[in-house]
């Protein structure tokens, strides 16, 4: 309810730009006095504030006992100004006054009392004496010009001839930089727009200096001047306002669902060049705010399933100042009878896998029936899962205001308002147009909305009952137990497994299209982003009527991802508990003795890559002739072979810190090494086409296998296969145990599948398990093999030219990539989905990473260590004069060897 929060801070004004209509102005305020005819004459003075408004004029008492009132322009017959012919004994020269007859008049607000407004009807005369005089004859005439548009017959008519009058109260004004907070600052643009906040909008001027983002209401209503300055800007977003590209959303915190201004523009190019300045103010904004950059957060437990909620409705355009496309969470609790929620029980929950209009089985059967006897356009629901109505359904009991300006001045019916939980469930699955999802207020912590503490008058029912607090579950003691509840039900183990589902309707890819039609999720046309080109609608009065009925009706969030989004990483032991933990169910899960050595090994690693910064260098040797190109290191870590595009094998000895042998095996370079089990036998790709078996027990080549028809990249082994990519573009596997090769006889390697590519493969990558193989080509595809069914997963275009490296993430959910288009990427295993992407800055060659932190090798000759979710370099190492081309690290990370074109094999060790 943060909209709500803020209209708290003014809570001792009475008006508020809600009193007027949808799509109204307000324009200017003048102190004035209310003549009435009757009484003393102090009776027949009402001092307050004159408003001119674009279709009406409203007049508020200071008295707050007093109604304010509500005169519509179309309802008038005269506006003239007139004096008071006597009734206003005390001025001299009898002034003029603003003399207005109408046929009815609203009083709003009688007795201070938010309530239903009060219709008076009949010709009545009005009086009302401005405080300045001479501005009488000026507001007159304004009047006169803003009933003539009220009263003309065609709606385009009439909104075009107040746009005017707008667009000309906006031209004779300019933003004032007395409003400046500082003489030193530099303006850098201005531009008219309009403020929006839920239900109304605001025009005025908008100006940003090289310090602050100002915008200057015309009426100077709340304030004179907003001010955001931009130091303290988090997030921005450009939004769809009206279908149209002209919104922009400030936000100066992280994780507030209510931002610090929204404005609409009134062309695309001010809003875009504003956008674009405090982007650039801002550094590494749009690296930082993509669906991706979320989604990897939100898989590896970084983010909550309700803060990755809300940074989704962010990304797709959903805004709590915009009440037709308002923030949409899901129903995830289907059980609202038992006495006791069970949150370990599947049946607890919702199918997270439908749509609301698709979980009650014989309702969907008969909207099926409706679907396919329906002309183009064809869709299967009638009305939307969130609309302005919706909303303030929900949010009566805490924005009454809002809903009475929705609904011109009246509540809902009684027994078709929020009044029990269970109640709405029910009809959210058996009614013939209800298919509203739920509002993030659900999943807060202000149960305010759940309860009548306004004591609003909101009806009775028809069983007599008064509508007061929501009913909920008789699982929930209160309302904040309730919303308690709820929270905990969002971030279950059920949800956090399925949650994906209901995002792929909503946000993702069976959100339209055939697999919508699959999901049973589709929805009016004019609801979803391009479904109709409002400009392209020459009928004013069709364009607008058309532009209503879709505000009303309810819009699809924008599209956030093309293909099936990607499953939350749950952790391996988990307690979901109904109510609040004790102290025993919050103690650590005890391992056990089998356990205890992996365990043991992970904290080992999680220590390493925490201190990688500091780390220390512990030698320098130069082996080769040219540069480096892989390593392979025994069990023991006592000798280490690289390989080089010099030709060369070499074998160093850590513990003598010398060179210990030096293997040519041809004239071509040596693409990649890889030790196999036992420490026996070293394979060395070349360009030669061909891959070598080194024996280092006997100190010489033991076989070849001759396998390709251009150069070979790269070789891994895994469980008695060997895989070798090649620039022919294949990826071989082959037979080759290693117990075979080390007993000195020639070895048998059966192939057992062939890969085919488009394009020369550059690298390989394995997943620890050795189930899935990852290749990477030339021209920057990765595909996803299966490797126990030798079957394609996924293949997509990855980078914009040559991968360099890559490796999966030791949970073998991710892998990352790095490319000559200057990209690190991480792509998603389950669904091959690129989920993030992050400049580098040069061209990264190697890497080691754990998931979420990466130690890299660039051009520069530098080690960066990233932060993988935020993409920034955490730290930079000084290492090789050149690029770095090979990187190995240890099982235990405990040490990282490096190598490069200068020729230079580096060992580090992290320093704790």
């Amino acid at each position: 309810m943060a909209f709500i929060r803020k209209k708290e801070q003014r809570r001792r004004e009475r008006f508020s730009l809600l009193l007027l209509d949808l799509e109204e102005y307000y324009f200017e305020q003048h102190t004035a006095y209310h003549l009435t005819s009757g009484g003393s004459v102090r009776d027949r003075r009402v001092r307050g504030s004159f408003k001119v408004c674009s279709k009406s004029v409203i007049f508020e008492p200071e008295d707050a006992a007093e109604p304010i009132l509500k005169i519509p322009l179309k309802d008038c017959r005269r506006i003239e100004a007139t004096e008071d012919h006597g009734r206003n004994p005390f001025a001299e020269g009898k002034p003029p006054c603003v003399s207005m007859e109408s046929r009815q008049v609203y009083l709003i607000k009688e007795g201070n009392v938010v309530a239903p407004y009060k219709i008076e009807r009949g010709d009545r005369d009005y009086l009302f004496h401005l405080e300045t005089t001479v501005k009488t004859e000026d507001v007159v005439q304004t009047l006169l010009q803003l009933h003539r548009a009220s009263c003309l017959d065609k709606l385009g008519d009439q909104t075009a001839m107040i746009a005017a009058n707008l667009q000309s109260r906006l031209a004779r004004t300019s933003f004032d930089k007395n409003g400046f907070q500082s003489v030193s600052e530099q303006p850098h643009m201005e531009c008219e727009a309009e403020m929006v906040s839920p239900l109304v909008t605001n025009p005025g001027h908008v100006c940003i200096t090289n310090q602050s983002l100002y915008f200057q209401p015309l009426n100077s209503y709340p304030d004179s001047v907003v001010q955001i300055r931009l130091h303290s800007i988090r997030r921005i977003y450009k939004r769809r306002h009206g279908l149209r590209p002209l919104g922009m959303e400030v936000f100066c915190s992280e994780d507030d669902l209510c931002s610090d201004i929204y404005l609409k523009f009134y062309n695309t190019k001010d809003r875009d060049e504003l956008y674009y300045y405090i982007a650039t103010f801002l550094e590494n904004h749009m690296a930082e705010h993509t669906a991706e950059s979320y989604m990897l957060q939100w898989q590896r437990g970084h983010i909550s399933n309700y803060q990755y909620l809300l940074h989704l409705n962010n990304l797709a355009d959903r805004s709590v100042n915009d009440l037709s496309q308002y923030p949409v969470f899901p129903w995830v609790i289907s059980d609202y009878s038992s006495p006791r929620l069970d949150l370990n029980n599947p049946a607890s929950f919702r199918d997270l896998t439908r749509p609301v209009g698709a979980l009650n089985t014989e309702r969907l059967e008969r909207l099926l029936a409706r679907y396919r006897d329906m002309p183009e356009p064809s869709f299967m629901y009638g009305s939307h899962y969130s609309s302005p109505g919706y909303v303030l359904f929900y949010l009566v009991r805490v924005a009454p205001e809002y809903m009475l300006c929705l609904q011109n001045g009246r509540y809902d019916h009684a027994d078709r308002m929020f009044n029990n939980i269970a109640e709405t469930w029910r009809n959210c699955l058996d009614g013939a147009t209800d298919f509203k999802e739920l509002i993030p207020e659900f999943y807060g912590s202000d149960s305010r909305f759940l309860r009548n503490e306004l004591c609003l008058n909101l009806g009775k029912r028809q069983g007599g009952g008064k509508v007061g607090d929501v009913i909920l579950p008789p699982w929930a003691s209160d309302a904040d137990d309730f919303l308690q509840k709820l929270r905990c039900a969002l971030e279950s183990q059920y949800v956090s497994e399925n949650l994906h589902e209901w995002i792929d309707l909503v946000f993702g890819y069976k959100q339209r299209g055939c697999e919508a039609v699959a999901a049973h999720n589709v929805f009016h046309p004019l609801t979803y982003e391009g479904g109709i080109d409002c400009d392209s609608i020459e009928d004013p009065d069709q364009k607008i009527a058309m532009l209503t009925q879709i505000l009303e009706f309810g819009q699809t969030p924008r599209q956030l991802f093309s293909t099936p989004h990607p499953q939350r990483i749950t952790p391996r032991y988990s307690s979901v508990s109904t109510t609040t933990p004790s102290s025993s169910e919050l103690s650590p899960v005890t391992p056990s003795e089998d356990s205890s050595f992996e365990d043991l090994t992970e904290e080992s690693k999680k220590l390493a890559w925490s201190n990688m910064s500091k780390l220390t260098l512990q030698c320098r040797h130069k082996l080769h002739k040219e540069a480096v190109t892989g390593f392979a290191v025994t069990c023991n870590g006592a000798s280490i072979f690289s390989t080089s595009r010099d030709s060369t094998l070499k074998m160093f000895s850590r513990e003598s810190n010398s060179l210990q042998r030096s293997i040519s095996f041809s004239n071509m370079a040596l693409s990649s090494c890889q030790m196999l089990p036992e420490d026996q036998t070293v394979v060395c790709s070349s360009w030669d086409n061909n891959i070598y078996f080194y024996s280092v027990a006997f100190g010489r080549r033991q076989d070849t296998l001759m396998g390709h028809d251009d150069a070979v990249s790269k070789v891994c082994w895994k469980d008695d296969q060997l895989y070798t990519a090649s620039w022919d573009s294949t990826v071989k596997v082959w037979r080759c145990v290693a117990a075979e090769i080390s007993t000195n006889k020639r070895s048998q390697f059966e192939l057992l599948a062939e890969f085919e590519h488009d394009a020369g493969v550059n690298t390989i990558a394995l997943n620890p398990a050795g189930t899935l193989l990852a290749s990477g080509t030339k021209e920057g595809t990765l595909s996803l093999w299966d490797i126990p069914s030798f079957t394609l997963l996924h293949q997509m275009p990855c980078h914009a030219a040559k991968i360099h490296h890559m490796a999966f993430s030791p949970d073998s959910r991710h892998i990352l990539s790095v490319g000559e288009d200057v990209t690190m990427r991480v792509t998603d295993v389950q669904t091959g989905m690129l989920i993030s992407t992050i400049p580098t800055e040069e061209e990264q060659r190697c890497f080691c990473w754990d998931g979420n932190t990466v130690l890299s090798g660039g051009q520069s000759g530098d080690l960066r260590l990233w932060d993988l979710l935020s993409g920034k370099v955490m730290h930079k190492i000084p290492a090789h004069r050149g690029p770095v081309t090979a990187v190995w690290m240890s099982e235990q990370c405990s040490t990282v060897i490096t190598g490069g074109e200068d020729k230079q094999m580096l060992v580090w060790k992290p320093q704790y």
